[in-house]
């Protein structure tokens, strides 16, 4: 069944992705012709937010998300999370989910979507030779997902943020770096490298090679680019992957308008006070009620 709610026209989606992109982007440009294929899967009311469970297409095949709508009418503001790499139980797009349905309640547009890290044990299974070609994949998704969140009805493409931890972090760093529509990133407990996790299990083949390869797609790269829009840094102080120097170093490549926080917390993050200054950051940010 197809969703009523995310269902607009073609030439729509087109003339609000031609107004923004005006310079192609190299291997991670894209066809923003090709239909999203949005299929609505089922929805559930939760308090006075829906939850609408769709697939959409990114590059080839259907990504599982969760488009989370306010009752009230627009303008909204809108925010794209992407989950992090962790405990399987929040290892996919219902990480942001009761907090997506807690904005809702602002006037929030909530897109929550699986990234390739949801695969089960995909981390192990990876051929790190591929990383490079499935890493841009996932970026131009991580686009296609912006194109379908920014086509909701009564978004207001002027309030729309980027959510990400660990990968989702990193991910959203360089496709943020490239597509310049989101006002404001938070960014969990990400590494400025991804040599910095690219050996904790199959090793490639060639590690100089591998090295080269991968080195101008390190998130680092593209923060920088990031401005103007503002930046909120979450880290944890008892983090086994993240170290205070790749930390700062990812602060420091970020413009003025930033800040970093590190928590009393692990790597997950997944505490009161991190949520809590998450959701005052945004509503700052996205000017909501």
């Amino acid at each position: 069944m197809r969703s009523r709610f995310v269902l607009l026209s073609l030439s729509l989606s087109l003339s609000l992705a031609s107004a923004v992109f005006a310079a192609e982007t190299g291997p991670f440009d894209y066809d923003k012709s090709a239909p999203l294929d949005v299929r609505e899967l089922g929805v559930e009311q939760r308090g006075g937010a829906t939850v609408h469970d769709l697939t959409f297409v990114g590059v080839k095949d259907p990504i599982k998300a969760y488009l989370v709508t306010p009752a009230q009418p627009g303008p909204h503001a809108a925010i794209l999370y992407v989950h992090w790499l962790g405990d399987p139980a929040t290892t996919n797009r219902t990480e942001f989910l009761d907090e997506a349905v807690a904005l809702a309640g602002r006037g929030v547009v909530s897109l929550l979507v699986d990234a390739m890290w949801a695969q089960p044990k995909w981390y192990g299974q990876r051929v790190p030779e591929e990383d490079y070609d499935r890493s841009v994949q996932q970026v131009i998704e991580l686009r296609r997902a912006l194109d379908l969140l920014l086509a909701q009805p009564g978004v207001d493409s002027q309030r729309v943020a980027y959510v990400g931890h660990d990968f989702g972090a990193m991910y959203g760093m360089i496709a943020g770096g490239l597509d310049r529509r989101a006002k404001t990133y938070v960014f969990m407990a990400g590494v400025p490298h991804f040599i910095d996790w690219a050996l904790f299990a199959r090793q490639p083949k060639d590690l100089a090679a591998y090295r080269r390869q991968i080195a101008p797609l390190d998130p680092v790269n593209f923060v920088p680019a990031l401005a103007p829009a503002t930046v909120f840094f979450q880290f944890a102080n008892k983090d086994e992957y993240v170290s205070a120097t790749q930390a700062t170093e990812a602060y420091a490549a970020a413009g003025v308008r930033k800040q970093m926080t590190t928590y009393a917390a692990g790597h997950d993050l997944h505490t009161a006070e991190v949520a809590a200054d998450r959701v005052a950051w945004l509503a700052q940010e996205l000017g909501l009620k």
